[in-house]
This record gives C-alpha cells, sequence and structure tokens, in this order.
C-alpha cells in the first residue's frame, strides 16, 4: 500500500505546481484539498478540472489550514510568512514544495538530479546542460523551474537516466532533503528580498542546493559578491569525496573549466596523468557568445562532466543548443546599428552583464524597481553609454544614478507608462544611436507596471523594431 494512502494533504495554490503535486498525490490515496485566495475565472475553471477526480477545491481563502491536514505542499511563490503556514506551525504540520514531494516519490533506481540555481542565467544554463547529455545519448529532461512539472517527470512510466534541474531559491527553501548528484550556483545579487527578508536568507536558501551533493559543487570563480558561491560551497555539508569545481571566463586552475585563446577547457575531469586541459568547444559554439553566456555554457559543461559526458557532447550540445527568447536577442540591424532584446533582464546584475557585452550602447531601461538601487550599475556601464532612453514606473530611481555617475550622457526620460511607449522608445534610442552601436533594451527592472510579462515587453520592442525598420 502506498505510504501516501489516507493522508490529509492540503495543496497550496492552483498553479501548474500545485496541480500536478494535487493531481500525483490524489492518484497515490491521498485525501487532498486544494486552497486559493483567488477566485476569478482562471480559478474556477482549473477547480472544475479537478471536481471530477476526488480533489477538493477551496477558493477564496488562502489562510485556514483544514482540519485534519497532515502536510501542505506550496506552490514556489508562497511567502514563508502566509498565514497558512503559520497555522501549519502551530499544528505542528510540515510544509514542503513541490521539488521536496517529487525528491520523496522517487523510485529506488530514479535518475539522478545535476541541479542549477543563481540570480541570474538558471534556465539557459538548465536548457544547455539538457542539450549537452542528450548530445550524450542519455534520456533527460530540463524540468524543476521550467519545463514539465518536475512531479509529472518523476513518475514518468520511462525511466530516465539523469535530469538537468533548475531550483529557484523559494523551491530550495521548501526541500530540506533535496541532495543531488551535483549543482551549481551561477551567480548571487540581490533579489527576491522581498520574500527571503534578507540576502542573508537569500543566499542561504540558494546554498541549499549544495547540501548533500554526491560528485561536485560548481561554483563561479570570477564572482565577486559576497556571500560567493565560493563562500556557499565552503559551508555546505557535502558527500565524502564530493569536490569543488570552479568555472572562470580566464584560463583555468586545476579543478576549474575556464577560456584560453578562445576555447572552453576543462582541467577539472582529466585523468591525473594528462597534463594538458582537455578541449571542449569553442566560444562560437555558444549562442549568444556573450560573457556571462560563456560562463552559463561553463557551469552547464561543468555539471554535464561531473556526470561523465565525454568532451565531443559538450561540444555538440552546445552547438544544438537555441537560446530562449528575450535574453540577448538579436532583432534586427537598421540603419547600421543593431536592436537586442534582453527583456529577461529584469534585476540589476542580469542587465549589468547585458551591458558588458557591448562597447556603444544606447540604453532602453527602466520598470518597476523592486527595491533596486543602479548606482553600481549605471557607474559601471558609463563608459559604454552613448545615450538613455527611460521608460516605467521606477525610471526616476535609474535618471538619479546617471545624474550621479554618468553626467555626460544624454537621457531620453518618457513620461508615460502605456504599451505605446515602447514604440516611442525605440524611436528615441533611433535618433540617438549611430552606425555601429547597439541599441540594447535590458531594462534592469519587472515589466509589470506596462506589460502583463517581460515576454510582452520583448514582443513588443521587437515589433516597434521591425516598425522603425520598415520605415527606414
Amino acid at each position: 500500500m502506498s505510504s501516501w494512502q489516507g493522508r490529509n494533504v492540503t495543496v497550496a495554490g492552483l498553479g501548474v505546481s500545485g496541480l500536478s503535486a494535487a493531481r500525483a498525490l490524489a492518484g497515490l490515496g491521498a485525501v487532498v484539498t486544494v486552497v486559493d485566495g483567488g477566485d476569478g475565472e482562471a480559478q474556477r475553471a482549473r477547480a472544475e478540472e479537478l471536481a471530477g477526480t476526488g480533489i477538493s477545491v477551496r477558493l477564496g481563502d488562502a489562510e485556514t489550514l483544514p482540519d485534519g491536514t497532515d502536510l501542505v505542499v506550496t506552490s514556489p511563490g508562497w511567502k514563508p510568512s502566509s498565514p497558512l503556514f503559520a497555522a501549519a506551525a502551530a499544528a505542528g504540520v510540515d510544509v514542503v514544495g513541490d521539488v521536496e514531494i517529487a525528491w520523496r516519490l522517487r523510485g529506488p533506481d530514479a535518475a539522478p538530479w545535476l541541479a542549477v540555481t543563481g540570480t541570474n542565467g538558471k534556465t539557459t544554463t538548465t536548457r544547455m546542460l539538457a542539450s549537452i547529455l542528450g548530445a550524450a545519448g542519455l534520456r533527460t529532461a530540463a524540468v524543476g523551474n521550467i519545463g514539465t512539472p518536475i512531479i509529472d517527470v518523476v513518475l514518468d512510466a520511462e525511466p530516465y537516466d539523469v535530469l538537468a534541474v533548475e531550483l529557484s531559491s523559494y523551491q530550495l527553501h521548501w526541500a530540506p532533503s533535496l541532495r543531488a548528484h551535483s549543482a551549481a550556483v551561477l551567480n548571487l545579487a540581490p533579489d527576491h528580498l522581498d520574500w527571503h527578508g534578507s540576502m542573508e536568507a537569500y543566499a542561504a536558501d540558494k546554498g541549499r542546493i549544495y547540501e548533500g551533493n554526491q560528485i561536485a559543487c560548481v561554483y563561479n570563480v570570477d564572482a565577486v559578491d559576497k556571500p560567493s558561491t565560493q563562500d556557499l560551497v565552503r559551508e555546505a555539508d557535502v558527500e565524502e569525496g564530493c569536490r569543488a569545481i570552479g568555472f572562470t571566463l580566464n584560463a583555468p586552475a586545476p579543478s576549474q573549466l575556464g577560456v584560453v585563446d578562445g576555447i572552453l577547457v576543462d582541467r577539472a575531469f582529466v585523468p591525473d596523468r594528462q597534463k594538458q586541459a582537455q578541449e571542449l568547444a569553442e566560444i562560437s559554439d555558444v549562442r549568444p557568445p556573450a560573457p556571462h553566456n560563456i560562463a552559463n555554457a561553463l557551469a552547464a559543461a561543468a555539471l554535464a562532466r561531473a556526470y561523465g559526458v565525454p568532451a565531443t557532447a559538450v561540444r555538440d550540445g552546445l552547438r544544438a543548443f537555441s537560446p530562449d527568447a528575450h535574453r540577448i536577442e538579436h532583432v534586427a540591424d537598421v540603419d547600421g546599428v543593431a536592436y537586442i532584446d534582453d527583456s529577461k533582464a529584469t534585476n540589476t546584475h542580469a542587465a549589468q552583464a547585458s551591458l558588458a557585452s557591448y562597447e556603444s550602447i544606447v540604453w532602453i531601461a527602466g520598470g518597476l524597481a523592486k527595491g533596486a538601487t543602479f548606482d553600481d550599475l549605471v557607474a559601471d556601464a558609463a563608459a559604454r553609454l552613448k545615450g538613455v532612453v527611460l521608460i516605467g514606473a521606477d525610471r526616476a530611481l535609474i535618471r538619479e544614478a546617471l545624474v550621479r555617475h554618468a553626467p555626460q550622457v544624454p537621457v531620453v526620460d518618457l513620461d508615460r507608462t502605456d504599451t505605446g511607449a515602447m514604440s516611442e522608445a525605440v524611436r528615441q534610442a533611433a535618433r540617438l544611436a549611430g552606425p555601429g552601436d547597439t541599441v540594447l533594451m535590458a531594462p534592469a527592472c519587472a515589466s509589470m507596471d506596462m506589460f502583463t510579462n517581460y515576454n510582452k515587453r520583448g514582443d513588443a520592442f521587437a515589433a516597434a523594431v521591425r516598425e522603425l525598420g520598415a520605415s527606414a
């Protein structure tokens, strides 16, 4: 009999991961109640989907713990301070996330997890990793914070060889039992501090990914933030024999992967007798070949090599990989000016990496700052800025940083937050740019003041660029 038979489980949230957890646990015999604070059309439609499965749904009340609950399974975005979780703590009931449930549901011969987290680059690195593993002939999937819900993959009747698992800080917070084969923290920068409460708590949740690692803890050699990803490795309690493996954009030391003369090389997973580094791929095999994306490729390669993938599969996997939209995506060249969509740069750390990729930039920036400050970002990019066009609700914060650190740079401040502002922003950027320049839309802010999400913001930018090209 299933260990879930008859257990009273409350699932918090009717999103993708909540639905997956509810169906899986009900299928194993648990008595499942889903609670959601919303009561709109979308929630009612999802409740109807579950109506014939024996799963109870309570809409409009996400604060009261259902009677008899002995486990709460939360969706990633729910804050630890939620009243539902306070009620669970008072009743002595554990709260875990969908990743923890997936880990508990794995079979005895389950596929090992190669796990990825970081403030930026998680999705790209995880998808690169899956492409490399696939090039090695392994059955794999990119799961976790992307793609198919991880519970569904774990319960798939056809077994996987290995999984590439993207994990957010939210998911790691609620996954105390997770023990990966190998894991990487790509970078650390302030983000989601309203959820975690402090940078220290945010970093600690990221660092959970290293706990109990069996083979390799992959860290960023070049990181200067404190705590660094290497600090998190030092603090982790790992399996005996687990190695710290660094990645760097410079020539690698032993136990590191890095770059030498335009070649991605491995000095970590080579025989002791082999004095020279193992060549993995050329920089040109990485798309786009921006510095931070090369770092993503090195991290993916490190995890794949930790699993035993040959060097040729790293090269072939990187060549086969196509990046998602709105991540340093080249939209078009108009009158000798390149237009780049990096709408996914929703925080200062991501925007900094994007700005570092080009020499002469007209920067389109702004949106919802989420409590961020912009002085370091502007000071670092000032020498590369030819002009700036500001949009969005919190654009004044960026404008003030520009006054302090780049007063020579011309700024266009668009005092409007309607979606049509993007077309005007592109026209103004084109006026400031000349042949050889790059118009870069890397907002360093969230999009919800003007757009549904960063995808819609990127689509609006691309449409405006195409409109500009048609009129040129």
